[in-house]
């Protein structure tokens, strides 16, 4: 695989976590990965840690919440890039002060939405159109089981008790522009579509999910890796399709 020929993919949030792995397995897939987080410092030490790993990788400035951070990470991409064919939408958080419906704090509840639905749809239209240039582009959501709305009314599912307004509702927003996003795109052969990683043991519920890192980024990876006559517009984990 040539300069000219090697897969670009760019996930934001990839200084830690789920995120890293993804970059990580994406850049052992041989793709040159544009690691986008907040932190300069952070995202630059996970950069040391692929290069050190024989990964074509480089940092790029990406917070979801400042637009001109965007808007300046789409101009970086275009200048150097020329392109770009994988965007996950990987970033998202989850805060004190969420929960139930009729409690949740809503000033919480909005910074959650602001990061894990607004600034996921932000980045994804600052990037639109460097996706549009590639011969087959992907886009992966990671979403939740949390983001399911069938799910999420079902009494015996195992996670029932977790009602989380915001975390819950970002995600099932997340779910909702995963299908309007690739009817729209289907004409361009770009595919989208929401991954659920699995209760993965990562910072974000501090370490308390059963599966390790590898196993929360499969779905991802696959999804970023789909061949040309995959699926579009779908929702899954690695045991299947999730229920919307």
């Amino acid at each position: 695989m040539t300069n000219t020929d090697r897969r670009i993919s760019l996930i934001t949030g990839a200084n830690k976590g789920i995120g890293f792995e993804v970059a990580r397995q994406l850049g052992k897939a041989g793709h040159r990965i544009l690691l986008g987080a907040r932190d300069a410092s952070r995202g630059n030490e996970a950069v040391k840690t692929l290069q050190a790993e024989g990964i074509d990788v480089r940092y790029i400035a990406v917070d979801l919440t400042d637009p001109a951070s965007l808007t300046a990470a789409a101009a970086d991409i275009e200048a150097n890039e020329g392109h770009l064919d994988v965007l996950v939408n990987n970033a998202g958080i989850s805060l004190q002060g969420d929960g139930l419906p009729g409690v949740a704090d809503l000033a919480v509840v909005r910074q959650i939405f602001d990061t894990n639905f607004f600034g996921a749809v932000a980045v994804t239209q600052a990037l639109l159109p460097l996706l549009k240039k590639s011969a087959s582009g992907r886009i992966v959501n990671v979403s939740s089981g949390l983001g399911s709305i069938t799910l999420n009314n079902d009494p015996a599912w195992e996670y029932a008790a977790v009602k989380l307004l915001g975390y819950n509702g970002s995600k099932a927003a997340m779910n909702m522009f995963t299908v309007l996003l690739a009817a729209e795109l289907k004409e361009h052969g770009i595919k989208v579509n929401a991954a659920n990683p699995g209760y993965t043991a990562t910072d974000l519920n501090g370490h308390s999910g059963p599966q390790t890192i590898p196993e929360g980024a499969a779905e991802t990876v696959r999804l970023a890796l789909l061949p040309d006559d995959g699926p579009t517009g779908g929702f899954s984990a690695t045991e299947g399709t999730d229920p919307w």
